[in-house]
């Protein structure tokens, strides 16, 4: 038990993926997301579901792949310092059920953006650059890669 500190887990980032109900608050917030863009009057559906898909694959990219380190003080000497929060997940262990459903919850938004965007081509490109930038840094072979030193 680390003194101070009000959790057992050396690195809570490794665990919350895990944590009770937060699937849940994820497809709740992106679903609130949806609504409050819907309500904007001047956009249209295929526009509002674009909106919804690029705006949550550049949140996750942010969140997941952009921000290295840990908000907690951490005993680990500075090891996690160096990591994003998609390679402390499950203490980079590769195919746990949250990495599979972080994987999985862009693909299943990409298909029912495509399909109410009537796969428009305009609407297509942008969604499928979109998605591709958010599932290619999840893939075990990028794990602690670092594309030309960027991040």
């Amino acid at each position: 038990m680390n003194v101070g500190v009000a959790h057992s887990e050396v690195n809570p980032n490794t665990r919350v993926m895990n944590s009770r109900g937060i699937w849940l608050a994820y497809v709740i917030s992106v679903g609130v997301l949806h609504i409050v863009l819907l309500s904007i009057p001047f956009f249209s559906i295929p526009v509002v579901w674009t909106l919804t898909n690029v705006i949550h694959n550049l949140v996750m990219y942010v969140l997941l792949h952009a921000v290295k380190g840990t908000p907690f003080e951490t005993p680990d000497q500075g090891k996690d310092r160096l990591l994003t929060h998609w390679e402390q997940i499950d203490y980079g262990t590769q195919c746990t059920s949250a990495r599979k459903f972080l994987s999985i919850s862009p693909v299943v938004l990409y298909l029912l953006t495509s399909f109410y965007t009537k796969y428009d081509p305009v609407h297509f490109i942008v969604n499928t650059a979109s998605l591709l930038s958010v599932l290619l840094p999840k893939l075990p072979q990028f794990h602690g890669v670092r594309v030309f030193g960027i991040n």
